[in-house]
């Protein structure tokens, strides 16, 4: 068979650019795996599956990992990892179970081990020693429990705390998220009072509506409530972060479109930034701090954007970015609603977009903490997903920041 000079000019041009795209492909180096937990239809009851998705350490941009798992259940929820990176726990609202599932260097998960809760869990954390889970769970009687950890694998309870309001024991408490101190010293939970926060429904109480209630872990992992727990925190505090140095934790409240940021003291107490509370965008779903403790952002999901934030290490106040363009928000596709950033470089953020179907990915500049979008944002997921975690891969020095 004969070729024009043209058509071998095109065959040539072809070749040359599969072997470019080959080579190219080759030298992808995957930075962090990207977890994402969402349902495999909109159908009610679809089973919950977890994605995994490839970061490139050059740019950010996301490629399809290994196979779709599943989550062990229905309607997840929540995500958890542990501080070494090789546990993943998975909170599924639709059959009250916890999944564990340890992760591969690949990023390939494995389920381990299944707990079965009282109620529907809502949030998870993990301490830093890899020693407790703690769970919370409940949509009309709130609670926290602790599980010890052994090698990963979930134990049994070993402290239980009910979450109700002094002087209102027969409210409806509505726990929303759950954090620990990096030092391993306390830990938190969001939840606000339905009996004076119902939007559309009976109101009951006066109570102030929403709360963060506090928690010193002792030997053994006892816990025991910090003075003056719970602390208001707004109206609908639906999400937490701690900065990596135990001085600061910040709570976004969806209602009043804020952040309230408290002050670490001992034995999990906290007080107020005298400055706050702070602005955000409307109905803020979530909240994650830089791994140098130097910038803070959220997720606003009636904007469909990222707020982000300066800290003042000395003082714990947040001061909104400023990019070039004098914007102070970052769009991301349909409502976001769970928001991190990569611990490997602290390069990366990324959103799950709960209607959007997906995940938005930005490149963060460490000087600046301005974000731009990275390559071919976003990137599909399943239906509606509501958490996402990410990784390290390989021996990738992890950022930090000293007190």
């Amino acid at each position: 068979m004969k070729f024009s000079k043209l058509s071998q000019l095109f065959l040539v041009s072809t070749i040359g650019l599969v072997l470019a795209t080959y080579l190219s492909a080759c030298n992808i180096v995957t930075i962090d795996y990207v977890f994402v937990a969402a349902s495999a239809s909109n159908t009610a009851g679809s089973d919950g599956q977890i994605y995994t998705y490839a970061a490139d350490a050059e740019t950010g941009a996301l490629r399809q990992g290994p196979p779709v798992v599943s989550s062990g259940g229905t309607s997840p929820v929540a995500m958890a990892v542990s501080s070494d990176y090789y546990n993943l726990y998975v909170a599924n609202q639709g059959n009250d179970t916890v999944v564990h599932f340890s992760i591969a260097s690949d990023g390939v998960l494995t389920k381990k081990d299944t707990i079965t809760t009282s109620t529907e869990p809502v949030g998870l954390a993990v301490n830093q020693a890899g020693t407790y889970l703690y769970v919370v769970t409940g949509t009309t009687s709130a609670t926290l429990t602790e599980y010890a950890l052994s090698s990963g694998t979930i134990g049994s309870a070993t402290a239980t705390e009910p979450l109700t309001v002094p002087g209102y024991a027969g409210d409806t408490i509505v726990p929303t998220a759950v954090t620990t101190l990096p030092n391993n010293t306390a830990v938190y939970v969001t939840a606000y009072d339905q009996s004076a926060y119902n939007p559309g429904g009976t109101v009951t109480s006066n109570a102030n509506p929403g709360w963060l209630f506090a928690f010193a872990v002792g030997s053994g992992g006892a816990l025991t409530t910090a003075a003056n727990s719970p602390y208001q925190a707004g109206v609908k505090p639906v999400s937490l972060a701690c900065d990596p140095t135990d001085r600061f934790i910040y709570a976004v409240d969806f209602a009043s479109n804020q952040m309230i940021g408290y002050g670490v003291q001992s034995a999990g107490v906290v007080n107020f930034l005298v400055n706050g509370p702070f602005k955000t965008g409307n109905e803020p779903t979530g909240v994650v701090i830089d791994p140098r403790g130097i910038f803070i952002y959220v997720s606003d999901s009636l904007d469909s954007a990222v707020s982000g934030y300066n800290i003042s290490l000395p003082t714990g106040t947040p001061a909104a970015i400023v990019n070039s363009t004098s914007s102070l928000v970052y769009a991301t596709d349909t409502q976001p609603v769970a928001i991190a950033v990569d611990p490997a470089l602290g390069r990366y953020v990324y959103t799950a977009n709960r209607v959007g179907n997906s995940v938005s990915g930005f490149r963060l500049n460490p000087q600046t903490g301005v974000l731009t979008q990275t390559q071919a944002t976003p990137y599909p997921t399943g239906t509606a997903p509501t958490a996402l975690v990410v990784v390290p891969h390989g021996n990738h020095a992890l950022q930090a920041v000293s007190p």
